[in-house]
């Protein structure tokens, strides 16, 4: 499992573009995890996934609210993390309103997750492999904090859990 200390797994991450410019397509774009956390102090939270009731209701509505904090706090991006699509994180960052605070990340094929060990094994209910929820601080692709919730929490991968941590980098 991925600890404090290690550096980010190798992979692509997939974000839907909604404005062709700098270097990006409009629709599904690929992203080299190791060249977009590179030189950067990045926070990262991942969540069961997109449009689930915590994860909407919760976890993405307080990384928006504390969107500048971060970025205050020396943040360069928020990123966060599902094993969905690239189409549904694109429509449901557009339902939570993310643009340009936080980048919607898709893990489609749970690549990344495997890859850190924090995976969540939700077949029984109809939703299959997912990631674990969590958040984490990644300076130039070295992971700084990790924050994993017990099964059917929320108490440790909250903003305002990330940004006392980032305040103290």
């Amino acid at each position: 499992m991925l600890k404090v200390g290690d550096k980010l797994p190798a992979g692509k991450l997939y974000e839907f573009i909604e404005v062709e410019g700098n270097g990006c397509s409009l629709g599904p774009n690929s992203f080299e995890i190791d060249k977009l956390a590179a030189s950067k102090k990045v926070a990262v939270f991942a969540l069961p996934g997109a449009f689930t009731p915590t994860c909407s209701a919760q976890h993405v509505p307080g990384y928006l609210k504390h969107a500048e904090n971060l970025r205050a706090a020396g943040i360069d991006e928020i990123w966060c993390v599902a094993v969905n699509d690239p189409f549904v994180m694109g429509a449901w960052g557009r339902d939570q309103k993310t643009d340009g605070k936080l980048r919607m990340m898709a893990d489609g094929s749970a690549e990344f997750t495997r890859a850190t060990g924090l995976t969540l094994d939700l077949g029984a209910r109809g939703m299959g492999l997912r990631s674990q929820r969590y958040s984490m601080l990644v300076v130039d692709g070295v992971v700084k904090t990790l924050n994993v919730e017990a099964p059917g929490k929320f108490e440790v991968s909250d903003a305002e859990t990330l940004l006392a941590q980032a305040r103290s980098l």
